[in-house]
């Protein structure tokens, strides 16, 4: 996941809607199923996916309350911490 494509998705969605994200994640998560795609094209669409899945999560807890700073740091501290484990 990356940090900076977060924050941009975060600055769309308070543009736009979050629903935007999700429909994109189901579009994304479709073409995953594609049988002719090479590994390398998987990796991009898993990489994207995530990082949508992240900024959804991450406009969550802003919609509850969490300022946009604490929100990104929390969210991307619980990423760190499972990948250490």
């Amino acid at each position: 996941m990356k940090l900076p494509i977060i924050k941009h998705l975060i600055s769309f969605v308070s543009d736009n809607d979050v629903d935007y994200l999700l429909e994109t994640i189901e579009t994304l998560e479709s073409l995953t199923e594609v049988s002719s795609l090479k590994e390398e094209e998987l990796d991009v669409l898993g990489e994207l996916i995530s990082n949508l899945y992240g900024a959804v999560e991450v406009q969550k807890a802003i919609d509850s309350g969490t300022p946009q700073k604490e929100a990104l740091n929390s969210f991307m501290k619980r990423v760190l911490g499972s990948i250490d484990t």
